[in-house]
């Protein structure tokens, strides 16, 4: 399918971000004006996941392409090229826990970024949407070496040299980790967006485990329990399933699947070694941080640390509200209610607000 037409007006369509003089990461939290329901942080986190909204994909060009990682790895991305690939810049997208390609989330951002001038590419990291078959380990939270590995194709298969990376959740922890272990290695990666990522996987845990928690705790644990027994008929006598029925906890599964599978001592090993809080110093890219003060299981006290509020290169919008990667907004005229989308947005075309 021929890529559509991308007029220059389309690509410079105004935002919140070309209204705004002298624009602060604080005056940019504060236009984040949800709904008066959705100041629960639970609602928010839910009830976005669930309203109506557009995101077919059918009038974008589409190729389905497996990029190697390690020698018996492959992702799937999705690549959305435009109609001169090297012409224009590339987002590379990165889903959360029990997410995959065709989230919500990931079709909605995948339709303003193409529609706006990318090149976009949705990956499934490793087992999930269907993919199960493309490699004989779980995944985790510290893979970025895929991500490096899928940067580096891009660049020197494909001969891209802009390109950006942006994950949710789990997702936003592997970006950000990949960006800082490339540090300055690469100068076609131009920089890096998260939404609510789980720097610290360690806090992380702790806090989906809390009781308050148990709607979201109780689904992550079914699901990669499902998962674990789709992958383990594909891979006979590569993990002892008895245990399974009687883990309760992601901990719990962590410490006996997913750190050991991927050659961690143990649960707590895995949680302390995978969080890009180690490498966060090392970025040296543009890069931008969504998150919400009232999230409920990525505690806003990890991105206070001074060496994430005085880098550089990383700036934190915060709103007080927001929820777990939900970020509805209040109808306006100028854009849809997807918040957090447009400001990933206004990020990857350049705009940067002043940091005080």
């Amino acid at each position: 399918m021929k890529a559509p037409h991308v007029s220059s007006a389309s690509r410079m369509k105004p935002t919140i971000l070309d209204t705004m003089t002298n624009l602060t990461v604080q005056d940019l939290a504060l236009s984040f004006q949800p709904p008066l329901p959705l100041k629960n942080a639970h609602l928010m986190t839910l009830i976005p996941r669930y309203v109506p909204r557009e995101i077919s994909l059918a009038d974008l060009p589409q190729e389905s392409r497996l990029f190697t990682v390690e020698p018996q790895s492959r992702l799937q991305g999705f690549c959305h090229w435009q109609t001169d690939r090297k012409a224009f810049p590339t987002v590379v997208l990165v889903h959360g826990l029990e997410g995959s390609s065709e989230s919500r989330y990931m079709r909605g951002i995948t339709a303003k970024a193409f529609r706006s001038g990318f090149n976009v590419i949705r990956l499934n990291q490793r087992t999930c949407g269907g993919t199960e078959h493309l490699s004989p380990t779980l995944y985790n939270s510290g893979l970025s070496s895929d991500y490096r590995a899928i940067v580096k194709e891009l660049i020197y298969q494909d001969g891209l040299d802009r390109i950006w990376l942006a994950g949710y959740s789990m997702g936003g922890n592997l970006v950000l980790k990949a960006a800082g272990e490339l540090g300055r290695s690469e100068p076609a990666l131009a920089g890096v967006a998260a939404v609510c990522p789980n720097i610290n996987p360690t806090v992380c845990a702790h806090a989906l485990e809390e009781p308050r928690n148990w709607i979201y705790h109780r689904h992550f644990v079914t699901k990669l329990k499902e998962r674990l027994r789709r992958k383990a008929s594909l891979f006979p006598g590569k993990w002892d399933l008895s245990l399974l029925d009687k883990i309760r906890t992601i901990s719990e599964f962590d410490d006996v699947y997913t750190a050991r599978d991927g050659g961690y001592r143990d649960g707590a090993d895995y949680y302390d070694r995978a969080g890009s809080r180690h490498v966060l110093d090392r970025i040296a890219v543009p890069t931008l941080i969504i998150t919400a003060q009232d999230d409920p299981f990525i505690p806003y006290t990890m991105f206070t640390e001074a060496k994430i509020q005085e880098h550089p290169q990383i700036t934190v919008i915060a709103p007080r509200y927001g929820g777990h990667c939900g970020f509805y907004q209040r109808r306006r005229r100028d854009e849809d209610p997807y918040w957090s989308e447009n400001r990933i947005l206004d990020f990857l075309r350049g705009m940067r607000p002043n940091r005080s």
